[in-house]
């Protein structure tokens, strides 16, 4: 059986990714972690196609942290695609994004994100910030269950 996968970072800048994980290590967060840097492997990802198409289909991570600006996709695209998906438009979507544009927030929520968070510059903020999100979108939420694991 796959292992359920708590949260999928989705982050191409190296220094980014390591200083997000760094912070889930030190909240005690990254057992059941996936780090993918680009768009497409992401979307391979999350609908079990290419390298991950073995995956159990019906495995959704309880959270996806997102960034916008990806190599190959975009995370907007990400968002859209997966937003027309029966299953995969349940899955809590965190942007954590150095973008403050008012144009990405706004096309963001229209496509369904669930929280928009401007990534905070120290490391000691952004572990804060880590350790908010674990409270809510793992501690407090309740994920849905999707048709398949309902079998």
């Amino acid at each position: 059986m796959e292992q359920q996968i708590d949260i999928l970072l989705i982050e191409d800048n190296p220094e980014e990714a390591e200083l997000a994980i760094r912070s889930f290590k030190k909240n005690n967060l990254a057992n059941n972690l996936i780090h993918i840097d680009d768009g497409a492997e992401a979307l391979d990802y999350i609908f079990s196609k290419g390298k991950y198409a073995a995956n159990n289909r019906s495995v959704y991570p309880k959270l996806i942290l997102l960034d916008l600006n990806l190599p190959k996709v975009s995370g907007l695209e990400i968002l859209r695609q997966m937003k027309a998906d029966e299953n995969a438009k349940m899955i809590p979507v965190v942007v954590l994004t150095s973008s403050k544009e008012e144009e990405d927030i706004i096309e963001s929520y229209k496509l369904g994100v669930n929280s928009y968070i401007v990534k905070p510059v120290n490391f000691e903020s952004f572990s804060e910030a880590i350790a908010s999100l674990r409270m809510y979108w793992l501690l407090l939420n309740q994920s849905p269950i999707y048709k398949d694991q309902q079998q």
